[in-house]
């Protein structure tokens, strides 16, 4: 009883309790990653021919709307991504993924190309329905990426982070809907 007690604290101090619902998913509204307290900003589903493909929502450690300054922030910040469809594969993601950093960058990718790799490389593990990707950026650490809880990269740079959350948020997004539901 005790161990479960344990936990319990655990969990619900890493997710908090209150969460938002969205694509049939719970999303946490806030999310603690060492020292730092994210909150739900918005929340959104990647929708490709009709169908949600996966839940994301965006965390931040101070409000903003505006998804420029989002972007270029040196400040504390995350993506929590949680696949719905059994259609998302690893190639399907890596190609998605590679396209969306093209577009972030408008082409320039050249000076980031070891930090996507090593992004990417998370995906290559295989992708199921119901796993939990976290993108978590602060100036100190650069961006940590979990897997289903656990640590699986840490890739420095503020140039690769402004490419990471620009998939979602730059004006060639990866969505345009799922980028309005992310920052208003």
């Amino acid at each position: 009883m005790k161990k479960l007690l344990t936990l319990f604290l655990l969990l619900s101090s890493f997710y908090g309790f209150s969460q938002t619902r969205i694509g049939g998913i719970e999303l946490p509204n806030e999310l603690i990653i060492k020292e730092h307290s994210l909150q739900l900003k918005g929340a959104g589903t990647r929708v490709k021919l009709w169908m949600d493909m996966y839940a994301m929502g965006l965390y931040l450690s101070k409000d903003m709307n505006d998804a420029g300054k989002i972007i270029t922030a040196d400040e504390s910040m995350g993506i929590r991504l949680e696949i719905i469809s059994g259609l998302i594969t690893s190639e399907k993601m890596e190609k998605a993924t590679r396209d969306g950093f093209k577009n972030a960058t408008n082409g320039e990718m050249e000076n980031i190309k070891q930090e996507i790799d090593d992004f990417i490389s998370v995906f290559l593990g295989g992708i199921e329905k119901k796993d939990v990707f976290e993108f978590i950026y602060s100036p100190a650490d650069g961006t940590l990426v979990y897997k289903n809880g656990k640590l699986k990269q840490s890739i420095q740079g503020l140039s690769f982070k402004q490419a990471l959350f620009g998939i979602w948020l730059c004006n060639k997004p990866a969505d345009k809907n799922l980028k309005e539901k992310l920052v208003n």
